[in-house]
């Protein structure tokens, strides 16, 4: 897993409640078991018309938001049934951050697993932010977790809150699997020694 230590990039505003995961991916794209290629069909309802050409009015449309890496978004973000493919299709769009107010719960824990950070942060300073992405790319925020500052394009500073051992394992890039085989010798070190101890299992 890529690890997550500050990031300065353009953030897409996406000022909508309750975007849930099939709104991110729709239940079409989920045959896959891959974590790349679904970036094209991120919030492919709202980026597409039926013949597959680009709505020009949605964000991550417009020029200005193409290689968004932060994005800022309302409440609640992340509802709906728990696929694993929502942070695999944010993730690879290259965005590497999400602010909104609220998240549900299985998607927030998903997206650590998956190298995302999610910011849930109170409406007004939400709000703040989603005015300051809405000045387009020449507007960049830089977001810091080992600081767990938000730098707005303008030098504002807001602090948010981070689990610690969440954050450690995004400085560290670590994932289920990672976490794991960094205890690879401790855990060779007890199979031998149950060996010898109990042959008979």
């Amino acid at each position: 897993m890529d690890k997550f230590e500050k990031l300065t990039g353009v953030a897409a505003p996406l000022p909508l409640i309750n975007v849930d995961t099939d709104m991110i991916i729709p239940k079409q794209f989920l045959k896959t078991i891959k974590r790349s290629g679904l970036g094209v069909n991120l919030f492919d309802e709202m980026r597409y018309n039926d013949d597959g050409s680009e709505k020009p009015d949605f964000v991550l449309n417009k020029p200005a938001y193409r290689n968004a890496e932060i994005l800022v978004s309302g409440d609640n973000f992340g509802c709906g049934s728990s696929r694993e493919h929502a942070p695999w299709a944010i993730k690879d769009f290259g965005i590497r951050c999400v602010i909104a107010p609220s998240f549900a719960d299985i998607f927030f824990n998903n997206c650590f697993k998956n190298g995302i950070l999610p910011i849930a942060l109170p409406q007004e300073q939400v709000d703040l932010l989603m005015k300051d992405a809405e000045k387009g790319e020449n507007a960049r925020m830089t977001v810091d977790l080992e600081k767990q500052e938000i730098t707005t394009s303008d030098g504002e500073v807001i602090p948010f809150q981070v689990d610690a051992f969440k954050k450690h394992c995004l400085l560290e890039g670590l994932d289920d699997i990672g976490l794991t085989m960094a205890k690879a010798s401790e855990i060779a070190s007890f199979e031998s020694k149950a060996a010898i101890e109990r042959p008979w299992v």
